[in-house]
């Protein structure tokens, strides 16, 4: 467990950095939180009996600050686009390893794109979308492909019960269709395509009791980004039940409100992941509560393991790349139900 070290919490008073606070202290770390919002961290930080440190991605100085003493930081400040080239440089100035639950695509890619080398050469250690979006479908995936050291096509089905999206995420997106414009990115053939044309309507069968649902095909999400970057997959593609996408779409869907006193709202989810390779297909798949919930023990137990040395990997790395997907999944029982599918064979 934490044993008292300190971890920035950058952004520690959004709706998904109280659940990272909160779940890093009862694991025995000290949450250092981060911020730009000197109010909304004093509060926080009273309610918790913590040190806040106000901090601003214009200001160098004040991040450096803000990691000073600590042993990792993890950014939950959105939108993404902004805040991870600052608090990733500073991290590597303090010399301390950069976690962060960024969902937004080009977000993701830029971090690969910009710190692969640099975070190699120094031996330092980035993981990027370790959250429900991006991390979950990665450890997933990497599980479903076992000994395969390559497959043909990866397929990442979400259903949620729901999608009352919190104000990052409705920023979060907005800051992406600004960059991307009117389209959509789609990740075919190994490379990335920029399609103007609609996402298609399809039907994904989901396990039992959840069933057959209609979805959005080539709803892009962070783990189509993590995953070729590690595994050896030329066709990656998610999919949204249609429902959760007429939510987090629509303007008056209201923000998530909490169902129990941990905080968590009443949403249910399930990822559902196959891999296929020839005529074989491998599949895994985990349940739970809460997207935004769920995004804190992801989080925390990735940086248990960074801290721990429980790592496959330097630089920036993905993170079934960095960590044994298979032990990290079973680690997050308390919060996942997770089912693993023996291989079958397709039908023709």
């Amino acid at each position: 467990m934490g044993s008292g070290q300190l971890v920035a919490v950058f952004g520690a008073y959004g709706h998904t950095g109280r659940f990272v606070v909160a779940e890093l202290a009862a694991r025995g770390f000290v949450p250092v939180p981060s911020g730009r919002n000197a109010r909304a961290l004093g509060e926080l930080a009273d309610e918790h009996g913590l040190e806040a440190r106000v901090a601003s991605i214009e200001d160098p100085a004040s991040l450096e600050r803000a990691l000073t003493g600590t042993a990792a930081v993890i950014n939950c400040a959105g939108p993404f686009a902004s805040t991870t080239g600052p608090v990733i440089e500073a991290a590597l100035r303090a010399g301390i390893p950069y976690l962060d639950v960024a969902a937004e695509l080009e977000a993701n890619l830029d971090t690969f794109a910009h710190y692969r080398e640099r975070a190699r050469d120094a031996g330092a250690v980035i993981v990027p979308a370790m959250a429900f979006f991006g991390g979950l479908g990665d450890l997933l995936a990497t599980a479903a492909m076992d000994d395969w050291t390559e497959a043909d096509e990866a397929h990442i089905a979400y259903a949620l019960s729901s999608w009352h999206p919190t104000a990052g995420t409705r920023l979060s997106g907005a800051v992406s269709r600004e960059r991307r414009g009117a389209g959509r990115l789609r990740y075919s053939g190994g490379q990335w395509e920029l399609r103007t044309d609609d996402a298609p309507t399809l039907e994904w069968s989901f396990p039992d009791p959840v069933g057959s649902r209609p979805v959005i095909g080539e709803f892009t999400m962070a783990d189509v980004v993590t995953v070729p970057q590690h595994l050896s997959i030329p066709d990656v593609t998610a999919y949204m039940t249609a429902e959760a996408v007429r939510d987090v779409a629509a303007p008056r869907t209201p923000a998530p409100t909490a169902a129990d006193e941990s905080g968590r709202s009443d949403q249910t989810f399930v990822v559902d992941v196959v891999v296929r390779s020839g005529g074989a297909e491998r599949r895994a798949t985990a349940g739970g509560q809460d997207i935004y919930a769920v995004t804190a023990p992801l989080v925390s137990e990735a940086l248990e393991r960074v801290l721990t040395g429980r790592t496959n990997a330097i630089g920036v790395a993905s993170a079934g790349e960095i960590f044994d997907a298979l032990d990290f999944l079973h680690a997050l029982a308390p919060h996942i139900a997770l089912e693993l599918h023996p291989q079958k064979q397709m039908t023709a």
